[in-house]
């Protein structure tokens, strides 16, 4: 959705209150492509400071269908999208995008929601996702999910370099 800022940059101080509908289906992050299973509409406050700079305010929640970093399977995961973001209209469009460090969600004088929430959810981005906290992931000789089944495979021997490692998070453990 675009939200045109025309009117709100003609009055110092005026604000715009905007509940937009997000249009994209599938989030596509550089970690590859997530549908969206549940969207709540962004709730945006827009705030005139004067001297062309505007403060954008917004909130959502966006659901995501994240395979589980273990075992693959794809797992709901909630994104709760909360931001605050001061832009200087003075600026032109590249000088902007070098000022927010992030691809540029204005064009013209067009809020482009989408390109917003996208930017909002890399930030909020989980550091891992999980299907449930014990989840026994693959089998790393033949692939099997450890969770639905067991394998006959024989359990890999660590690297001896690292079986000392091993050992230090095994004390750890016992603690």
């Amino acid at each position: 959705m675009q939200v045109d800022l025309h009117d709100i940059l003609k009055i110092d101080g005026k604000k715009m209150q905007v509940n937009a509908e997000l249009e994209m289906d599938q989030f596509h992050g550089t970690f590859g492509d997530y549908p969206i299973v549940r969207k709540s509409p962004v709730s945006l406050e827009i705030v005139n400071k004067g001297d062309r700079n505007l403060q954008i305010k917004g909130s959502s929640e966006v659901v995501l269908a994240i395979p589980c970093d273990r075992c693959l399977e794809e797992v709901d995961t909630r994104i709760p999208l909360d931001f605050e973001k001061e832009v200087d209209m003075k600026l032109d469009e590249e000088e902007r995008v070098q000022a927010l460090d992030e691809q540029y969600f204005i064009e013209g004088y067009n809020l482009d929601v989408d390109k917003l929430v996208c930017s909002e959810m890399l930030v909020s981005w989980p550091s891992k996702v999980l299907c449930k906290e014990n989840c026994k992931g693959l089998c790393n000789t033949c692939g099997t999910n450890l969770n639905l089944k067991t394998c006959d495979c024989e359990p890999t021997d660590l690297d001896p370099r690292m079986a000392q490692i091993q050992e230090i998070f095994n004390k750890f453990k016992e603690v």
